[in-house]
């Protein structure tokens, strides 16, 4: 789905990344995770063709095209899921995700529409025809999430996927995102919820200074105990 292979980007003459590698199977939750300014969003900034990459290589489903445009990549299937939820506070549930509808490239599985969204966000259907600024901050994430989901993404990136949501909201949107892994749906998720991440993700990439200073699985993640102070902790 996708790989990086020893990327450097940065802003203008700041680099911020250095020689970054990661990799994102089918149907597998990857997830990354730093301290704040370490260069997780601006990963996720470079996958998004929003900033140009100075060294390396990216490859989205297989293309290595190294300058596309933005909403080419998109359209390629990668559904985002910003930091800061970015939904139109003018428009309603309704028309934030009926604006983002877009028929799956493969026809032959299960696709995202309206109501498949509102099963998996019920709370959302209740809330319908409110504007996005007369949400909560946990109804604004979930219709964040249900957003690039009406898209019908092959890969779903989530920058900061429960930051400032209340413990109880918390728990709802990992329990989707459970429903949506065991669905197939492949994921990159950027979270400092160091347990939930690990009964989510398959795989985990530590950021520190724009460099991988660890990856390895759930297991490995948690045993090693210094990881969480020398890494992740504030």
């Amino acid at each position: 789905m996708l790989e990086l292979d020893h990327i450097d980007a940065g802003y203008g003459a700041g680099q911020v990344l250095f020689g970054v590698c990661l990799t994102v199977n089918a149907g597998a939750c990857v997830s990354l995770m730093g301290r704040n300014g370490m260069g997780k969003t601006t990963t996720v900034r470079t996958i998004m063709g929003q900033l140009p990459l100075l060294a390396g290589r990216i490859s989205r489903f297989g293309d290595a095209r190294p300058a596309r445009p933005s909403f080419d990549i998109a359209r390629a299937g990668i559904g985002l899921v910003p930091e800061g939820r970015q939904i139109f506070s003018n428009l309603t549930v309704r028309e934030n995700l009926q604006t983002f509808f877009r028929p799956p490239a493969d026809q032959s599985g299960t696709s995202w529409h309206l109501d498949r969204v509102l099963d998996l966000f019920p709370r959302l259907a209740e809330r319908l025809d409110h504007a996005g600024n007369h949400l909560s901050g946990g109804e604004q994430q979930m219709l964040a999430i249900g957003r690039a989901l009406m898209t019908n993404p092959k890969l779903l990136i989530l920058d900061e996927a429960t930051e400032g949501l209340a413990p109880i909201i918390r728990s709802q949107i990992w329990d989707c995102l459970q429903r949506l892994k065991q669905d197939g749906q492949s994921i990159l998720i950027i979270d400092k919820n160091l347990d939930a991440i690990a009964r989510l993700a398959d795989h985990h990439y530590i950021l520190d200074k724009g460099r991988v200073v660890w990856h390895g699985d759930s297991k490995s993640l948690l045993a090693t105990t210094d990881l969480k102070s020398r890494y992740l902790g504030v």
